[in-house]
């Protein structure tokens, strides 16, 4: 939503937007003293629209000071940033409060305020599933555009279930060859997935070949529908895991992936499949369905999951005789590689959640989880052994 309307943006002969960043206004209600009134006569806006448009420019401009903080900026991406002011794009997304934006849920239509006047009885689509959480919104709703066609975002408040406590808990080893194995032995293969990729990425190259206006048209179609196949994969298989786990009463383990394009070496062959693959997402996924179910999650430490015995706890990199096999050096146990992983997974899950049982969060994230516990009751857990010849 375009709360420009065409008119001029001048506040005293310059870019309102500039007067936060000339002046260094970063807090509301400074900005808002130094702009409200020049705002509503310029635009004509009325009050209310006139506050979302100065909380808008904060907000960016907090958005900005954190990423410059944290170093998500660096070089001339960070001078440039640093060195002027916000600009919003026209198809930028615009929040709205109830007031801006009102829901007639029995009707599905939406009431919304524009600078040509409010417009009202809009009809939206959702589905069933989406229209019983609209009755649990709250606060702001974001309008925003995508591929031509306008979306609101609702902020939905659920109560949290209370997360059991787990009987044992799912080991998944997420990969490239196969996307995820559990510690039950179901493999969901990345057979598919990748035969479509290969054939997104031959059309991609053929059309950067042309390099004319309609193949870089085409160029980005394709980005967004590969995009989708992505994210739909993602949620396929995170629905799966949670189900699977909130059945059985059991938690999810999966490992910590961040770096982990820093920490792994490919063939060049490889490397599009490994720098390509949203496994942030997938865990992310997994992490919200899980919430949402009251299904405890655990992250821990990928070092050595794939080297690892999970029947004896022998530690060496010639165990993993292939991608597919894993032949412990030790006691001679052959499996397969991802399922020995995922059960590794699954056994320092187990000791992650003994060491937090005292006021334990819904989600433990562990970074040291490199202990596997001594074998317990109805588990497969074995206790570590020495790294031989490593």
């Amino acid at each position: 939503m375009d709360l420009r309307g065409g008119a001029p943006q001048q506040h005293s002969g310059k870019l309102w937007l500039e007067v936060a960043f000339e002046k260094s206004l970063r807090r509301r209600n400074a900005l808002q003293e130094a702009v409200y009134y020049d705002l509503k006569a310029t635009f004509g806006l009325s009050a209310q629209p006139a506050v979302r448009v100065v909380k808008k420019v904060v907000d960016a401009y907090a958005t900005l000071a954190g990423n410059l903080n944290n170093g998500h900026l660096t070089g001339k991406a960070r001078r440039k940033a640093a060195s002027r002011p916000i600009v919003f794009r026209l198809d930028a997304a615009q929040p709205f409060d109830d007031r801006c934006l009102s829901w007639n849920l029995d009707a599905r239509t939406v009431s919304i305020w524009t600078v040509a006047g409010r417009i009202k009885a809009v009809p939206f689509l959702c589905s069933r599933r989406a229209m019983k959480l609209l009755e649990r919104r709250k606060g702001e709703s974001d309008l925003m555009m995508r591929e031509g066609a306008y979306y609101l975002i609702a902020t939905i408040d659920l109560p949290e279930p209370a997360v059991y406590e787990p009987s044992d808990w799912l080991g998944v080893d997420l990969g490239i060859v196969n996307l995820a194995t559990t510690s039950d032995g179901e493999i969901m293969s990345g057979r598919p997935v990748n035969r479509y990729r290969r054939r997104m990425n031959r059309l991609r190259a053929k059309l950067q070949r042309k390099a004319t206006k309609s193949a870089k048209r085409r160029i980005k179609a394709i980005r967004r529908r590969e995009g989708r196949f992505v994210t739909d994969t993602n949620h396929r298989i995170s629905k799966k895991l949670v189900d699977t786990a909130e059945r059985t009463s059991r938690g999810i383990a999966l490992e910590q992936l961040k770096g982990i394009r820093q920490r792994v070496t490919a063939r060049k062959e490889q490397r599009y499949f490994l720098h390509s693959w949203a496994f942030a997402q997938l865990g992310a996924f997994v992490e919200y369905k899980a919430k949402r179910a009251g299904v405890p999650v655990v992250f821990v430490d990928a070092r050595n999951t794939s080297r690892q015995c999970s029947e004896c706890g022998h530690i060496h990199r010639t165990n993993r005789v292939s991608q597919a096999w894993f032949a412990c050096r030790s006691c001679g146990v052959v499996m397969h590689a991802d399922r020995n992983g995922s059960r590794n997974i699954r056994c320092r899950a187990d000791a992650a959640w003994q060491r937090g049982a005292v006021n334990r969060p819904s989600t433990v994230m562990v970074q040291d989880a490199g202990r596997i516990p001594q074998p317990v009751a109805d588990r497969t857990c074995k206790p570590r052994a020495s790294a031989r010849g490593s």
